[in-house]
């Protein structure tokens, strides 16, 4: 999993053919039309979790209010639509690779395929968007033998810090450039994983970035970024056993529900993705939202992430739409 430079540009109208670029070769912002976004900060309709019974007979659960001003693609049922849908981005090293390009250029295409992502949630009505960012298993990265020369470790290892730290401080330029945009589109950005490693002034701009977009509510856009899915069930657990220590509660007490509410995404109404997607044809989750994904629609595209556009992420939700979600339960 590799970091993919947060760039967006929230018009959700086609770019032009000669758009201005920054000194990185990024496509620099465009003030989108106000027309977009004239829904962007009404209250959201409250929506919790669908009763026990609603989930076992399927019926899919309603999104809200406001949401049919965009007309859906051919084919897309608006009240089937999955309300979170979780991303794992991977493929932008070999999309470069394979087009004899710098792997930078591969993170600038998946930018512009986050930037469509981005989009296309707040026109279909998907309330929550979760995106694999960058994985902690990234800092172990390149693995090598240990009986090759420690000369070459070292080569691969410099290689391997320079571009992370090229990636966080794209990272952080993308998200300073674009934070008004996010503000004026009704987004709500959370980030979760563990940001202490990363620089500081990328930890202040992301603390920034939450408190100023907290009352937006047309998409809840979550970053895990240098996160683990194993270490989110593990903190959990130890805040759960801190609470035991100080006789908050018995351990007796401890279930299912105690723990989801210690996970990272406590930040959101819907911590269940309804649908993952992982592009570039791996099929695997890589130790994404472990917890959280026990009931999810999974789904593996066989595009590198730069190709996934409008009409991959529209196969994906028809796919899922086709399906019949039991949660456990049996076929009616």
């Amino acid at each position: 999993m590799v970091v993919v430079p947060l760039r967006l540009h929230l018009s959700f109208t086609s770019l032009p053919r000669q758009a201005p670029r920054s000194p990185l070769g990024l496509m620099l912002p465009s003030h989108a039309p106000r027309s977009f976004f004239s829904s962007a900060n009404k209250p959201a309709t409250a929506l919790g979790p669908p009763d026990k019974d609603a989930i076992l007979n399927g019926t899919p659960p309603a999104n809200s209010a406001g949401e049919d001003s965009v007309a859906l693609p051919a084919g897309l049922r608006r009240e089937l639509m999955p309300r979170h849908v979780a991303i794992i981005m991977d493929g932008n090293r070999r999309w470069a690779r394979m087009r004899g390009l710098p792997v930078g250029s591969g993170y600038e295409a998946g930018a512009r395929a986050f930037r469509r992502m981005v989009g296309l949630c707040c026109n279909w009505g998907i309330r929550v968007l979760t995106v694999f960012a960058f994985s902690s298993d990234n800092w172990f990265r390149p693995k090598v033998k240990k009986v090759q020369l420690n000369a070459l470790w070292e080569i691969l290892f410099s290689t391997f810090l320079v571009e992370t730290d090229f990636l966080m401080r794209l990272f952080e330029r993308g998200l300073r450039d674009e934070l008004q945009h996010l503000m004026s589109a009704g987004v709500r950005i959370s980030i979760i994983g563990d940001v202490s490693k990363l620089l500081k002034p990328l930890q202040i701009l992301l603390a920034d970035a939450m408190e100023t977009t907290i009352n937006n509510s047309r998409l809840h856009l979550i970053i895990a970024v240098n996160y683990s899915g194993q270490n989110d069930i593990v903190q959990a657990c130890q805040k759960l056993a801190v609470k035991v220590k100080d006789g908050l509660i018995e351990p007796e007490e401890i279930n299912e529900f105690l723990v989801e509410r210690e996970l990272e995404t406590n930040c959101t109404d819907f911590p269940h993705p309804d649908l993952l997607i992982r592009t570039s044809g791996e099929i695997r989750i890589s130790n994404f939202l472990l917890w959280q994904l026990a009931y999810t629609e999974l789904y593996f595209a066989h595009s590198l992430w730069p190709d996934f556009g409008e009409d991959e992420f529209r196969e994906a939700v028809c796919s899922f739409q086709r399906r019949q979600r039991r949660y456990g339960g049996q076929k009616s």
